[in-house]
């Protein structure tokens, strides 16, 4: 990748309302726009990260599905980032989920979600178990979930995600907003060797993307969202989805252990399909697409 394909990428997307107040959300919408349900897939991508992480994959993706979307949720990549009129909570980040997915003409779909995407589709889970809307009459077909702390007693925050939901978070956001730092933590959370140097410079190109200094801290916060409603609200969410879901992990993550795969399948969702990767790390779906993809795809053959 290079900076020419990330302008690529944004060539190849728009920019749509996603919010009430207008801010609007980088879409990327590729693919036959009839498809079918069972033919859709939506992306929902991590921190610190973009649809753009999903880049190297979707030419995979566009092989077992005929339309595949995916989007940048406020305050990353090329969407909005406003310094007020958004919290940045998952809460908001599942109502905009939700208006794209609308918007799109979408009545049903496969979702894949990664990191903080798969607190989000935990959230749009929630929902859809206790009153699926009209519009989205065919509701998720199925569901994967990729690296994510979901199981917060399980997770690893690196110490920089400590250090930006602690009380001094935005301070020390600005001091960290540097392409070295953000490398740096990238290694750390990924738990192996195996990401070029340009991979993560691509990443901190398309997450930083017009945003102010400081504003990770503000992204991040969504850790203290985990903690209020993991147990309450997302994990029986999981627990209580009536369409096929897979959990497919990255072994060496360093940040979501495979631990926290493991007890998603026996504690809270035992009849989900478990597939651990070997060699792939925690942002497994840039260090190796094909890998990553090959790890999911069987359990869509499985449920077609």
């Amino acid at each position: 990748m290079s900076a020419a394909d990330l302008r690529d990428w944004r060539d190849r997307g728009r920019m749509v309302p996603a919010t009430p107040l207008g801010h609007e959300a980088f879409l990327i919408d590729e693919g036959n726009p009839e498809a079918p349900p069972e033919s859709t897939v939506v992306l929902l991508h991590g921190f610190p990260e973009s649809s753009y992480s999903y880049s190297g994959a979707f030419p995979l993706v566009s092989g077992a599905f005929d339309r595949v979307v995916s989007f940048d949720f406020i305050g990353f990549g090329f969407s909005a980032k406003p310094a007020d009129g958004f919290a940045y909570s998952l809460i908001e980040q599942a109502d905009v989920a939700l208006r794209l997915i609308r918007g799109s003409g979408i009545t049903g779909c496969h979702f894949v979600a990664h990191d903080m995407g798969d607190s989000v589709m935990t959230e749009i889970l929630a929902r859809l178990n206790e009153n699926r809307p009209d519009w989205f009459r065919d509701g998720a077909l199925s569901v994967s979930f990729t690296n994510g702390s979901m199981v917060l007693g399980d997770a690893k925050l690196r110490v920089g995600q400590r250090a930006l939901v602690s009380p001094a978070g935005r301070m020390l956001s600005r001091i960290m907003d540097s392409p070295k730092i953000f490398e740096k933590q990238v290694v750390s959370a990924q738990g192996n060797d195996r990401l070029t140097e340009e991979q993560i410079l691509d990443m901190y190109s398309a997450s930083t993307s017009g945003a102010p200094r400081g504003l990770m801290a503000e992204l991040i916060g969504y850790l203290r969202e985990r903690r209020r409603f993991e147990k309450s609200r997302w994990l029986p969410a999981v627990r209580d989805g009536a369409m096929p879901i897979q959990i497919c992990w990255g072994a060496d993550d360093a940040v979501a252990p495979v631990a926290i795969a493991h007890r998603l399948k026996t504690e809270v969702k035992p009849s989900a399909k478990l597939t651990i990767v070997d060699g792939l790390g925690h942002f497994a779906q840039i260090q190796d697409p094909e890998a990553w993809f090959n790890g999911l795809s069987p359990f869509w053959s499985e449920i077609a």
